[in-house]
């Protein structure tokens, strides 16, 4: 019977040989299970399916926007002010808080679907015996024990203990990251073995590239490998990012602030003799100024705006705050296979005739020229490459195809690279298998170590067997080698294995080739015919060579203080070649620097943070470890940015601060699990996208840096016309036609200013840095004083001179909106003047000021305009008089900033 023990732990499968796997499983290879036994167990373990996580309704995805403190207070301002009801206030208010919630709730509504793509991952057909015979059956209906038939081309249904195999490979790399398909057996391993050298176990998702098998089913749905990818998926935290943090710290302070002024405001109030309910009335008025209603809608748009950028420059943004995010990035994970380099298998070194050449050309476009040394030769004239090159070209099952403007592989990628070495030298198979037509094969088995394949030679009157496979089986049949003028030489096995150590240690994959002659009656293909007697003719090595493109990105985004870590599931010595010619690993690094899975997985949890933090590569990783040093980078207060193209990659995706998936690579359940999918697949271009996020943020602080003194101002105001006894100079409506406009028409136009020099040569801004620094806290007071100062300066001036009350205050609310007009030239950079970075380098500006100056002058001179909210026509002399505090304003901030920052502001 069935051991539960073994059930509950898959992994430990792999330990056991054949004999006992079925004994435990109480199953024969040949009979299968009886429909029966089926069904007795499928009601005691259930189908092979994952289960879907539970998600929020729509409702509650659409309340979810009204939790954030910004909105809480706005909500707060509307109960308010609709209570005193002040309805065109309230319903302003509240319209902003909708509209913020509805972008917000239409971002989240397309946010993870990542479980249902896994369930669609497994959602297949399985061949089973039952019953003593062959069946078609959906794999949602396998249990423990069905006895499963591999073929090529299958998805692997469920994870399979492996009984019998026929020359079987299986392509993982959506599972570990491993780049080249794995060569399984029915042997059993040692405990340790990580589940990336698993060989005698078939994983569910994967897929059989290669020859035949027979498997048993030990997992099924959420035990399977893929099944607790699902679960860390489910349990992988969903991080707040660093502009959500800041805006909530940021929010929670400006909500104390206000309470503390408007409560200030009532209690100076009553203390001055007032009616309570005129200083509640009073105070609540500051509260309406000192909110910034038009933030939420800023930051949303801002990011929108990011967004529309970020797309054009081939990163899709699945949620709004990602895009701030990347920005802050500090350390960027990024997965291997296909994202640092071409997945595309290359060979890059060709060893024959005792002379070393090197291919040129990366993936499989079959363009590109044999160097030896500095000089480019024809490859025709070493003989030994030559047969080299055709053997490889003839002893092999691919196809290289031209789909779609772009070259492709169908099989062994291996090959692949085979046939695109030998047609950069002009062979094709077409043309020689017209002159050698295949005549028998042997197969690639994992137990000789090589594939063969005979030739018949019509011009020469015989036969040729082409035999391709590893450096030592080849060499120990080897009695001579092909030297490069074509005669038969000594064969030098040290000196040919001293090449192959070599090149392995580059970490290129070697293959070597040989042929032997037979006579032309030769129809048939025996291990015996080739195990003596070959013609050693040389070795080919291949790597999958990284992206040209992704080399210069990494060394931008480490110029710009983030720190790239290498994570795969490929081996130590690969791993650690890549590395260095990426940049990622110095020239000298050693294996000693490389991490693999096995001691990640002894490694204690205390330990792994410090660990993780000095590592730049990592290798044979499972997606379990990739999950343990995303979080291991947090706790040391890293933004970790995580990409990825796998299976394997989701949770790790998830947990990140931001998951960026490849578009073009990348399976369903990466990109569901991603915040950020790259449409080239491209690491390039994730170099391009901290640029934009970095600017989004720049110009969220120009922004807030520009709306607040406003807020301050105005609320200063009230609390000094109330302190001081005097007539209200701004009421409440026209504080929000000021908060309102001007927040739409100057405040957003700082959403489109263009980056500014230097961006990428600055360190990632720390996670707990908060919006305002000091030096822009100063900046904020100054400009609200000067605001405050100036409006109740000429609001009494006026009232003095025998202006009417409306006259009086519209001159106030001309002195904020025009204030805030020669403010947000300051605020176009922080740092530069206007002249620095340009007069017209955002010409959106320009359309918001004129937009913003006809507003007013509607508010000032319409009738209508006049009664809803209390505002008078004013002389050209009254403009004038309203302009003099922004020019102020104007001026100062330019002497700090030139203070601050010296002739670089200039």
């Amino acid at each position: 019977m069935i051991v539960e023990k073994e059930l509950k732990k898959s992994t430990t499968w792999f330990q056991l040989d054949v004999e006992h796997v079925l004994q435990q499983l109480d199953v024969s290879p040949t009979q299968g299970l009886s429909s029966e036994e089926v069904r007795r167990r499928q009601s005691k373990y259930g189908l092979n399916a994952i289960p879907k996580k539970k998600q929020k309704t729509p409702l509650e995805l659409f309340l979810q926007q009204f939790t954030q403190p910004l909105v809480v207070i706005l909500l707060i301002a509307t109960v308010i002010t609709a209570l005193l009801q002040e309805w065109v206030d309230s319903s302003v208010i509240f319209g902003v808080v909708f509209v913020n919630a509805v972008i917000g709730f239409i971002q989240e509504s397309k946010a993870l679907k990542a479980i249902e793509a896994l369930a669609k991952s497994v959602a297949s057909e399985a061949t089973v015996i039952r019953d003593g015979e062959k069946r078609r059956i959906p794999s949602v209906e396998l249990t423990i024990g069905d006895v499963v038939l591999l073929q090529s081309g299958d998805k692997v249904p469920a994870d399979l203990r492996l009984v019998q195999v026929r020359e079987l490979q299986v392509d993982e790399s959506s599972l570990t990251g491993e780049s080249v398909p794995v060569i399984k057996q029915t042997d059993a391993l040692d405990a340790d073995t990580v589940l990336g050298d698993r060989s005698n176990m078939a994983y569910s998702s994967t897929l059989v590239t290669y020859g035949t098998g027979v498997g048993v089913v030990v997992a099924i749905g959420r035990n399977t490998e893929i099944g607790k990818i699902n679960e860390m998926i489910a349990e992988a935290d969903v991080l707040e990012t660093p502009l959500t943090q800041s805006i909530a710290r940021f929010s929670k302070v400006l909500l104390y602030v206000i309470l503390s002024l408007a409560a200030l405001t009532f209690v100076v109030g009553l203390v001055r003799g007032e009616r309570w309910v005129d200083m509640f009335m009073a105070a609540v008025a500051l509260a309406v100024a000192a909110i910034p209603e038009g933030l939420p809608a800023a930051v949303t748009i801002t990011l929108a705006i990011g967004v529309a950028r970020m797309a054009k420059r081939n990163a899709i943004i699945r949620k709004l705050p990602a895009v701030e995010t990347l920005g802050s990035a500090s350390v960027i994970c990024s997965d291997k296979t296909g994202t640092l380099t071409q997945n595309q298998m290359t060979v890059q070194k060709i060893y024959a005739g005792s002379k070393l050449y090197s291919v040129t050309g990366v993936g499989y476009e079959p363009s590109g020229q044999f160097m030896h040394g500095e000089q480019a030769v024809s490859a025709t004239e070493n003989q030994a490459l030559k047969e080299t090159l055709i053997c490889g070209l003839l002893c092999n099952d691919s196809n290289l195809i031209f789909v779609d403007g772009q070259w492709k592989i169908e099989g062994d990628p291996t090959e692949g690279a085979l046939i695109v070495s030998a047609q950069k030298a002009g062979f094709t198979r077409k043309t020689l298998l017209s002159h050698l037509p295949r005549v028998d094969t042997i197969p690639f088995e994992s137990a000789y170590q090589y594939m063969a394949t005979l030739h018949a030679r019509q011009e020469m009157n015989d036969t040729v067997v082409y035999v391709k496979g590893s450096v030592e089986r080849l060499l120990e049949r080897a009695q001579s080698a092909l030297s490069d003028t074509g005669e038969l030489a000594t064969l030098d096995a040290k000196r040919i294995l001293q090449q192959a150590d070599t090149l392995a240690s580059q970490g290129l994959r070697v293959l070597a080739f040989a042929y032997k002659i037979f006579d032309r009656s030769k129809t048939t293909l025996s291990h015996a015919d080739i195990s003596d007697g070959l013609i050693f003719l040389g070795l080919q090595a291949m790597i999958d060579p990284p992206r040209p493109e992704a080399i210069e990105a990494v060394a931008a985004c480490q110029s710009a203080g983030i720190c790239v870590k290498m994570i795969t599931g490929d081996h130590e010595l690969t791993a650690l070649a890549i590395a260095q010619r990426l940049g990622i690993a110095s020239p000298q690094a050693t294996m000693d620097s490389v991490i693999n899975g096995k001691t990640l997985t002894t490694l204690p949890e205390e330990q792994l943070p410090e660990v993780v933090e000095k590592t730049s590569v990592f290798a044979r990783v499972a997606p379990g470890d990739k999950l343990r040093l995303v979080k291991a980078l947090q706790k040391k207060g890293y933004i970790v940015a995580m990409t990825g193209d796998g299976v394997n990659d989701a949770p790790s995706l998830k947990q990140a601060n931001i998951g960026i998936a490849m578009g073009i690579a990348g399976t369903d359940v990466a990109k569901e699990a991603a915040d950020m999918i790259l449409t080239d697949d491209n690491f390039a271009t994730i170099e391009a996208a901290v640029e934009e996020g970095r600017n989004v943020y720049d110009n969220l602080v120009k922004f807030i840096t520009w709306t607040l003194p406003t807020n301050f101002g105005e609320g200063l105001v009230i609390l000094a016309s109330v302190v001081a006894g005097l007539t209200l100079p701004i009421l409440p409506v026209q504080l929000l036609w000021i908060n309102m406009t001007t927040a739409i028409l100057l405040g957003l136009m700082l959403a489109f200013e263009p980056k500014e020099p230097g961006i990428m040569n600055r360190p990632p801004r720390e996670p707990n840095e908060p919006i305002l620094t000091t030096s822009l806290v100063v900046r904020i007071i100054i400009v609200g004083t000067l605001l405050c100062v100036g409006a109740l300066l000429f609001f009494e001036l006026a009232l003095q001179n025998g202006r009417t009350d409306a006259e009086a205050r519209t001159i106030a609310v001309n002195i904020f909106v025009l204030g805030e007009l020669f403010y947000l030239f300051n605020c176009r950079s922080l740092r530069y003047s206007m002249f620095k970075i340009g007069l017209f380098s955002n010409p959106l500006i320009w359309l918001g000021v004129s937009g913003m100056l006809a507003l007013q002058v509607l508010y000032t001179y319409l009738p209508f305009m006049n009664v809803a909210f209390h505002s008078a026509p004013l002389t050209l002399a009254d403009w004038g008089i309203s302009c003099v505090p922004g020019l102020i304003i104007y001026a100062v901030i330019g002497l700090l900033k030139y203070w601050r920052y010296g002739r670089h502001a200039a």
